[in-house]
């Protein structure tokens, strides 16, 4: 009994591992986008989503995935610049991508 817990916890724990470093063969570059329409996210167009509290975040959504990260001043602050009232978006953040997106 104590070898099947112990290969079921080895096989669990193997889960946890990150799968770029699992030789899946994707790159551990996060900049490129690698769904149906590879490319960089340069490529991508940003929007603004205004969270809750009215700090702003960029937004992209390529038609298949969506990319959101905090948009920070230069020293690591929050960005809450009223662009739009709380919980809104500003900007064409679905462009950029041949996908159709129909939300």
């Amino acid at each position: 009994m104590k070898i099947l817990i112990v290969t079921a916890c080895a096989f669990g724990l193997t889960a946890c591992g990150d799968y770029e470093t699992l030789d899946s063969g994707f790159s551990q570059d996060k900049s490129f986008d690698r769904g149906i329409d590879k490319k960089h996210l340069s490529q991508l167009q940003a929007g603004i989503w205004i969270d809750p509290n009215g700090c702003d975040h960029w937004i992209i959504d390529d038609g298949v995935e969506g990319y959101l990260s905090a948009r920070l001043d230069k020293r690591g602050k929050p960005v809450c610049s009223g662009v739009a009232p709380p919980n809104h978006t500003v900007g064409d953040f679905k462009g950029g991508s041949d996908i159709v997106d129909p939300n």
